[in-house]
């Protein structure tokens, strides 16, 4: 067995879904695995990751709105607020949706279906570098 470690850089645009997809992928073909685990870990308490319909962007753009429906902006909702009006919702937002994945890779491949990308999303409004801790285990 064969085992890769890595740290992917993520940048953000602010609040919402970024297809990181390609830049996995990239990664996992890199190292010409045939049959393996992909197991991909969000290292931030404010962004989490997501395997999500690829195809239609109203899917996303539902998603979003569902989570300002259900984690809003509201100072008067939340204690914490360190960083800004913004910072408890984020927390909640990744807590609902976690932080890591396993992906099996078959046929050099990673098992997606056809329809589903795998997504960083980013809970804060503001920019940010985030990193995606990758690791692939396998022959």
């Amino acid at each position: 067995m064969r085992q890769f470690a890595d740290i992917i850089p993520i940048r953000t645009n602010g609040r919402g879904l970024v297809d990181v997809t390609g830049a996995v992928n990239a990664w996992v073909e890199r190292h010409s695995l045939r049959t393996g685990l992909l197991t991909l870990y969000c290292r931030h308490t404010s962004a989490s990751l997501i395997i999500q319909e690829n195809a239609a962007p109203e899917v996303r753009g539902d998603l979003e709105a569902f989570f300002d429906r259900i984690a809003p902006d509201d100072p008067a909702r939340y204690s914490h607020n360190d960083e800004g009006p913004d910072d408890m919702p984020a927390h909640i937002r990744a807590a609902l949706t976690g932080v890591n994945l396993s992906i099996p890779l078959i046929d050099g491949r990673l098992a997606l279906g056809t329809w589903q990308g795998v997504y960083l999303f980013e809970h804060r409004r503001a920019p940010h570098r985030r990193e995606i801790a990758a690791y692939l285990a396998g022959e």
